[in-house]
C-alpha cells in the first residue's frame, strides 16, 4: 500500500506521442469526395447536316475534398446518359485540389442531337412535364500525397440528375462516389 510509483518523463512522452499518432491515423482514414451539380449553361448549338443539332454547354460542379491530403488527378471524360443511351460527354481537365477544400469545376460538355432524336417521344413528354432525368458516370484517377509518398486512387462517381429541360434548372440530384486506394 505504501509503495511509491516513480514518475518517468520518458513514459509520459511515449504515451502522449502514441495518443497523437493514433488520433492522426484515425483522422487520416480516406473519405469519399462529394460532387454537386450547381448549374447547366448553354454555350452554342451546332448544326451538323442533314438535320442533326448538337448542343454545347458548361456544367458547373462543386467538388469537396474532405481528406487531409492534397490530390492530383488526370484528365478524363464524364459520360452523360438519357433514357439509357449515351447522349454526350463532358471533359474533366487534369488538375489538383488542396486538402480539406472545395472548388468549382466548369466542365465543357457536348450533347449529340441524333441520340436525343431517337428518344423524341420521351423528350417531348419531358419538355411538357418540365422534368428531364439524366444520368452521368465518370472515373477519376490520380494520386494523393501523404507525407513523402504518393498513393494512387480512383474515384467512381455516378449522378442521377433531374433538370428542367426548358430553363436548365437543376431540380433534384443524387450523387454517389466511391473511393478506391491502391497499394504502392
Amino acid at each position: 500500500m505504501g509503495k511509491k510509483v516513480k514518475w518517468s518523463w520518458t513514459s509520459a512522452l511515449i504515451g502522449a506521442a502514441s495518443a497523437v499518432a493514433a488520433t492522426a491515423v484515425l483522422s487520416a482514414k480516406p473519405k469519399d469526395p462529394t460532387f454537386h451539380l450547381i448549374s447547366i449553361n448553354f454555350t452554342s448549338f451546332k448544326l451538323n447536316l442533314p438535320t442533326i443539332l448538337d448542343t454545347e454547354l458548361v456544367l458547373t460542379v462543386h467538388v469537396t475534398n474532405p481528406n487531409i491530403a492534397p490530390i492530383h488527378y488526370s484528365s478524363t471524360a464524364m459520360s452523360i446518359f438519357y433514357q439509357g443511351s449515351l447522349l454526350g460527354s463532358a471533359a474533366v481537365a487534369a488538375g489538383s485540389q488542396p486538402p480539406r477544400s472545395c472548388q468549382l469545376l466548369r466542365l465543357p460538355a457536348r450533347l449529340r442531337g441524333l441520340e436525343l432524336a431517337q428518344h423524341a417521344k420521351c423528350f417531348v413528354a419531358d419538355v411538357a412535364r418540365r422534368e428531364m432525368v439524366l444520368d452521368a458516370a465518370v472515373d477519376i484517377s490520380g494520386t494523393a500525397r501523404v507525407l513523402w509518398w504518393d498513393h494512387n486512387f480512383k474515384v467512381h462517381v455516378e449522378s442521377h440528375v433531374t433538370v428542367d429541360p426548358v430553363f436548365l434548372d437543376v431540380i433534384d440530384q443524387e450523387n454517389t462516389s466511391e473511393l478506391e486506394l491502391f497499394a504502392a
